[in-house]
């Protein structure tokens, strides 16, 4: 998360370099606390048919929480460690089913809704650095105050989470205080190497410059999908994620461009093999052979356009031949939207969001659902196939420095890719506490 927050910081312009870089000093420990709570109601809909996977058609409300604390050690030069003990509960809308750009992105796919404590984050941070030209890094969760030269090399080794690194966004990139929904929190087709709680055990790496960074990470991936064990035949199952960042302005004003490229090897389920061997209620994970792979890219892009304006898009594609093995049942999707802040209504620290998200599916995934199969989030028994539309707005309201309450609502088209089902109207409350 450190390295998200120092990008964010630079481009949407919240932190100037208010103290010459020779007298800041290097903070060498910290301590930061976050806790969100998400209530969300869903009204009945209307659908012609619900299978094992659906959303379902009745009304109802859940609630999730998550409850993180991060605490970070500066041990010798460009040395830092992090630690963050971690606690959710609570439940998404139908168990976490039935949507693949599900409108909750605090929500994990566990099964069960009673509180959990476990290790988030476990990770050790190492920077080289050189040149003159540094940035000053405030102190953040999983962020130690400072300074940091523009151009540097770090590697991270133990458990953390890929988005803390890859596919960064100013607008639309954390559920806790930006757009809930999964999709527009990273690239919907990017399957990113994961946990069943979005942690991730591995190596990576950055090489900056004052206006670009490169970043690698070989990381392990788990032994079923959506799984919780790690498999330790690294050799066969392995993940490597290649990010470019460019970083530049237009008209003064700051704006990136990032793509990012993916490639996961392991033994998830081939969806025409599933079909070959039953073509009625085909059965993807009775398949699981080491030799197989996902690969895909996202394409990821920010800009500001006024003081209090900023728009962001992105595209992402995947093969789609092999079952989606941990975030998502998205093989093609493209998000564009845009924040705005109070000013002109005397709310300077609010926000209005506003985003419009399209996903997809490959031909062997979605002839893999129309003949009955399932993934691990969707599937409906049968499939009248259409790409998945979500339509997604906020509002923060800056109760205080510490608290934000958000309002919200998403609109659900053609939920899992079915046209016989929905449309779906989401409700939300969101509140985030962060000290």
């Amino acid at each position: 998360m450190n390295k998200l927050l120092l990008i964010t910081t630079a481009l949407i312009g919240t932190c100037g370099v208010a103290q010459a870089q020779d007298t800041v000093k290097q903070q060498r420990f910290n301590l930061h606390f976050q806790q969100t709570i998400i209530t969300q109601n869903k009204p009945s809909f209307s659908a012609k048919y619900s299978g094992d996977n659906s959303l379902q058609t009745v009304g109802e409300t859940q609630t999730s929480l998550t409850t993180s604390f991060y605490g970070g050690a500066r041990l010798w030069k460009g040395a830092q460690v992090y630690f963050n003990p971690e606690m959710s509960g609570g439940a998404g809308l139908s168990k976490t089913l039935g949507v693949a750009g599900f409108p909750n992105g605090e929500t994990f796919r566990v099964g069960g809704d009673a509180p959990k404590i476990y290790i988030a984050r476990l990770f050790y941070t190492q920077n080289f650095e050189w040149g003159k030209d540094k940035d000053v890094v405030d102190d953040e969760a999983n962020q130690l105050a400072g300074t940091l030269s523009k151009r540097h090399f770090s590697f991270t080794i133990g458990k953390f989470g890929m988005a803390d690194y890859f596919d960064a966004n100013g607008y639309s990139h954390d559920p806790r205080t930006q757009f809930m929904n999964w999709s527009l929190m990273s690239n919907g087709a990017w399957d990113y190497p994961a946990n069943t709680r979005g942690y991730v055990m591995g190596l990576y790496t950055e090489f900056a410059q004052p206006s670009w960074s490169l970043r690698f990470a070989f990381t392990m991936v788990t032994t079923e999908a959506n799984g919780a064990t790690w498999d330790a035949k690294i050799g066969k199952a392995n993940s490597q994620t290649l990010e470019f960042e460019k970083r530049y302005s237009v008209n003064g004003l700051p704006g990136a461009f990032r793509i990012l490229g993916f490639n996961n090897n392991g033994k998830m389920g081939s969806y025409a093999d599933a079909l070959k061997r039953n073509p009625v209620n085909p059965e993807v994970d009775t398949l699981l052979t080491y030799g197989h792979r996902k690969f895909g890219f996202g394409i990821n892009a920010e800009q500001q356009l006024t003081s209090d304006l900023g728009a962001f898009a992105k595209l992402s594609y995947n093969d789609g031949k092999t079952q989606t093995w941990f975030f998502t049942e998205i093989d093609r999707s493209f998000s564009l939207g845009a924040v705005l802040k109070g000013t002109s209504w005397k709310r300077a620290d609010d926000e209005l969001g506003l985003a419009f998200v399209a996903n997809g599916i490959s031909k062997p995934h979605r002839d893999y659902l129309a003949a009955g199969g399932y993934g691990f989030i969707i599937g409906d028994g049968k499939l009248n196939y259409s790409s998945e539309l979500v339509a997604e707005m906020y509002y923060k309201i800056h109760a205080s420095k510490a608290i934000a309450l958000s309002p919200g609502y998403q609109f659900i088209a053609n939920p899992a890719y079915n046209k016989d089902r929905g449309p779906v109207n989401v409700f939300s409350v969101r509140m985030h506490v962060e000290f």
